[in-house]
């Protein structure tokens, strides 16, 4: 799978234009008001539920906000991937105050998936975050009972930390190693 990386650092210790990352069918790259809509819907849906949905509107405009302003704040956020044009999901590298630890996150849109999106946009975004964005460590935060979620951090070679913190006793703490 060939990767390519571009990326503007704005100055400031963790503030950094979000990148656009590729790979053979997806392109990653910052999200844009048009994505709202597809993004929302989504998180008002059932499927939700692992990342916190189901959400209303201003709900949902909470995260997406939260998502483009990560990027000034701490040089992470979240990518849309997209697909030929078609906005397929959104993979997110998470810090702050909720989160114990960065984590890598993704979210595929209701009709995409089962079709390889999140792992193969999540194995760029973590090959990118802990090579040359710089990251030490990457978690995932997921459901005991999210078989598709953890199946992805199990195809990206993430092993379950029993000594990380955890978001709550229902989370799984997936940490991810470092690219070869």
């Amino acid at each position: 799978m060939g990767q390519e990386f571009s990326s503007k650092i704005l100055g400031g210790a963790g503030r950094q234009e979000p990148p656009v990352l590729r790979t053979a069918r997806l392109t990653l790259r910052a999200p844009v008001m048009a994505d709202f809509p597809t993004y929302a819907a989504f998180l008002a849906g059932p499927r939700s539920g692992g990342v916190g949905g189901p959400l209303d509107t201003k709900g949902a405009w909470a995260y997406f906000t939260s998502d483009v302003a990560l990027w000034a704040l701490q040089g992470l956020g979240a990518l849309m991937m997209e697909r030929d044009g078609v906005l397929v999901g959104s993979i997110s590298l998470n810090a702050g105050p909720l989160f114990p630890e960065t984590e890598i996150g993704w979210m595929v849109y209701d009709g995409h998936e089962g079709q390889g999106y999140a792992p193969e946009a999540a194995a760029v975004v973590r090959d990118w975050a802990l090579g040359p964005r710089g990251l030490s460590t990457l978690v995932s935060y997921v459901g005991r009972d999210n078989g598709p979620s953890r199946r992805v951090a199990e195809k990206l070679g993430a092993v379950i930390d029993s000594q990380a913190v955890s978001m709550g006793p229902e989370t799984l703490v997936y940490r991810h190693r470092r690219p070869a």
